[in-house]
């Protein structure tokens, strides 16, 4: 990766060290992927801010604590084939890519995906695949995967998501509409097996055709 703005990255991760319980091994892929190549040139300057910023069809990308926060929920390992809701610029998929075997990511903005595809190929993260399409059905084709995790509030997890994820697995997603919650749930033979709740957050809606 690209060593520009390498001492930005080094604060921010000094940051999320004091703000989070995020790993290590977490931190240390946040530190690898330069947040600046994924926002708008606009808005290059508050790259390493540790805070949402627009990336435009109404958008964000995330708070890099936020990032930080649901990777850690999520426990990957390096073999994990990982299913991603909501591509937005790629960056959350990048940093996930840098602990996981594959990230399979469906955005529903085509002008995002081809961006986000275009970016993450430039960077090097040829274990990313996106495709444009309704998050709520997930990627199946690809399926099952260790892990999924939404960028995008849903009122409820969408059962196909559930399904997609392997009994032992992992889902992470903001859940609710006006008041959201940040949640982990483990995946089970028939279905969630537990449900733990990480505090209030603030995401965009999911988007789809339902």
């Amino acid at each position: 990766m690209t060593d520009d703005r390498a001492s930005e990255r080094d604060r921010l991760v000094d940051r999320l060290r004091r703000r989070t319980d995020a790993s290590e091994r977490v931190l240390s892929a946040v530190r690898s992927v330069p947040r600046h190549a994924f926002v708008p040139d606009e808005r290059a300057a508050d790259a390493y801010a540790d805070r949402p910023l627009p990336i435009g069809e109404g958008q964000t990308i995330s708070a890099p604590h936020m990032v930080a926060v649901m990777c850690d929920l999520l426990e990957l390992s390096p073999s994990d084939r990982v299913l991603e809701i909501g591509t937005g610029c790629g960056y959350h998929a990048a940093v996930t890519a840098e602990l996981c075997e594959t990230v399979s990511s469906v955005e529903y903005h085509e002008r995002l995906a081809r961006q986000a595809r275009e970016r993450l190929a430039t960077l090097g993260y040829e274990t990313v695949r996106v495709r444009v399409g309704d998050g709520r059905e997930g990627w199946p084709e690809h399926a099952p995967y260790d892990a999924c995790y939404l960028t995008c509030a849903a009122r409820e997890v969408p059962d196909p998501l559930v399904e997609q994820v392997r009994p032992g697995g992992v889902l992470v997603a903001p859940v609710g509409d006006r008041v959201q919650r940040l949640v982990r749930l483990t995946v089970g033979s028939d279905g969630i097996r537990e449900r733990t709740d990480h505090g209030g957050v603030r995401f965009v809606p999911l988007l789809g055709d339902h």
